[in-house]
């Protein structure tokens, strides 16, 4: 038995080229929890995180074949997750009930409960998505300037500039 590296993903199998299925096996096993965390970050509400990132990997499978880059599998799938959201828009919403659910994901291992981690995580919600996307992004996720620029398909440069506004406002929020 031989391991193969697709970028971040290993894939064990017998041959040397990995099928198509176990491709997306590793690719669900390695991102899932990266995009059920940004999905429930996007709506936040648990059940439609959990319906955005269950069609994220649905269209992930009906277009693995098309992916070129495997160093940009992590950004794929936000990209899709992120268009899953807006769709939700664009179709019929139904109502939800008014029964609280958690407001952290089960897989979250340390939950800071103190009044500045709340007066933070709700500063972060009055930032515009424009800046607290971006923010989030290097922040939760690692990205640097570059990728965050080439995953919103703005200049480094901006998105340098959402970064530091993003910033300044949370700092005038806290303050």
């Amino acid at each position: 038995m031989t391991t193969v590296a697709f970028d971040r993903f290993i894939v064990k199998h017998n041959t040397t080229k990995p099928t198509r299925d176990q491709l997306f096996q590793s690719l669900v096993t390695q991102y899932a929890d990266d995009v059920f965390r940004y999905a429930y970050w996007l709506c936040g509400n648990k059940p439609v995180a959990e319906d955005l990132a269950q069609e994220t990997f649905l269209r992930a499978w009906k277009s693995i074949d098309k992916l070129n880059d495997a160093k940009a599998v992590k950004g794929w799938l936000f990209t899709i997750v992120r268009r899953e959201n807006a769709r939700r828009f664009e179709r019929k919403q139904f109502d939800y009930s008014d029964f609280p659910s958690e407001e952290i994901p089960e897989n979250k291992t340390h939950y800071d409960t103190s009044t500045e981690a709340h007066a933070l995580r709700e500063a972060l919600k009055r930032l515009p998505v424009e800046y607290r996307e971006p923010l989030l992004l290097q922040v939760e996720f690692g990205y640097s300037q570059k990728e965050i620029a080439n995953y919103l398909g703005i200049s480094v440069g901006g998105a340098g500039t959402r970064l530091f506004r993003a910033r300044q406002q949370l700092k005038e929020m806290l303050e």
